[in-house]
């Protein structure tokens, strides 16, 4: 595959797979492990993980507040501060899983809605993507979280979650970003 990425060189350092092994599948992730043959004729080794994708959503009850949700994550055996996010189901547009997860989960209706970007949190190991949403407009409509699923929802002054990022309270990397992405709109700068 080419890469579509300028280069100042004008170099192609594109890798061409040779066989792939599924090595692991399961209800979200799904691990590969890839030869390939790199751009010098020699032959290696890629391990990287398979994931359906997701949307995030940065909701505004007001132009100076944001959502925030609290849950417990296993990996790292802790709580984090997170803006909304879900996994976007197969055959789903992103945009529906937004809409869906921000209801579910934080129990909002927004009436406006805004794609920003899209995010690769994992270059290195996974074709995870992340597509940033701005919703606003809200209304509450309760929550309906999925079985299993626990969590606080919050809502906070964005220059407040901004001084959490700083203290290091909020070290989710979507998060972070989000926040980020929320105050240069704040601002009026993009």
């Amino acid at each position: 595959m080419k890469s579509s990425q300028p280069s100042a060189s004008g170099t192609d350092f594109s890798e061409t797979p040779l066989d792939s092994e599924a090595v692991f599948e399961g209800r979200l992730l799904r691990v590969c492990r890839d030869r390939v043959r790199l751009p010098d004729g020699n032959v290696s080794t890629r391990e990287y993980i398979l994931h359906p994708g997701a949307a995030m959503i940065i909701a505004c009850p007001d132009p100076d507040t944001v959502v925030l949700e609290r849950q417990f994550r296993y990996p790292l055996r802790r709580h984090f501060i997170e803006l909304p996010a879900g996994k976007i189901d197969a055959g789903e547009e992103a945009l529906a899983t937004a809409q869906r997860e921000l209801r579910e989960e934080c129990g909002y209706i927004a009436r406006d809605w805004r794609h920003l970007a899209t995010l690769h949190p994992c270059i290195a190991y996974a074709d995870e993507r992340i597509e940033l949403f701005m919703a606003g407009g809200l209304t509450e409509a309760g929550s309906a979280l999925d079985e299993g699923e626990f969590l606080e929802v919050m809502t906070l002054p964005l220059m407040e979650a901004l001084d959490w990022v700083r203290e290091g309270r909020i070290t989710d990397p979507k998060t972070v970003t989000g926040l980020f992405w929320a105050e240069k709109l704040r601002r009026g700068e993009w």
